[in-house]
């Protein structure tokens, strides 16, 4: 285990009906979500009817992902979820692009405490390819959505 890495994990719960903020990176930062089928399959993975919680705000930037969810317990924790989603793939990315060793361990989970941060949160997210000079406009990026921004 990394050093650190236990130390993400002290404190964590996973509350239902909770929302969370979750970010995780790629093995040493590659840029694997370049690859336009890969960065499609993970945001498949998000939108599976298996996917219990309920997604409010995403973006894959090219060697990490911003997840913003409303927990459902059905989806048993944070860590349950965030290992199958990475497992699926993993196993998806193996089989038609053989790439094997995608990510970084652990993820960084933020609970969100009201509306108006919320909203912040997910205007950060969605401004995550404009910050990085990936493009001008949001729309102009292909790998985000959201469920509501004003």
């Amino acid at each position: 285990m990394k050093p650190g890495y236990k130390s993400l994990r002290k404190g964590r719960t996973s509350i239902h009906n909770q929302i969370y903020h979750l970010r995780a990176s790629t093995a040493e930062r590659k840029t694997h979500f370049e690859n336009f089928v890969l960065a499609r399959s993970f945001i498949q993975l998000i939108h599976k009817p298996t996917i219990q919680s309920k997604t409010l705000c995403f973006v894959v930037m090219p060697d990490h992902f911003h997840w913003l969810i409303q927990f459902d317990q059905r989806d048993k924790s944070l860590s349950a979820l965030i290992r199958r989603i990475k497992a699926q793939l993993t196993l998806k990315a193996q089989k038609e692009i053989r790439l094997s060793n995608i990510w970084q361990s652990g993820f960084y989970d933020r609970a969100i405490r009201s509306e108006e941060d919320i909203k912040t949160i997910a205007q950060y997210i969605v401004a995550n390819p404009i910050r990085a000079k990936l493009v001008r406009r949001i729309g102009d990026y292909p790998h985000w959505d959201t469920i509501w921004l004003e």
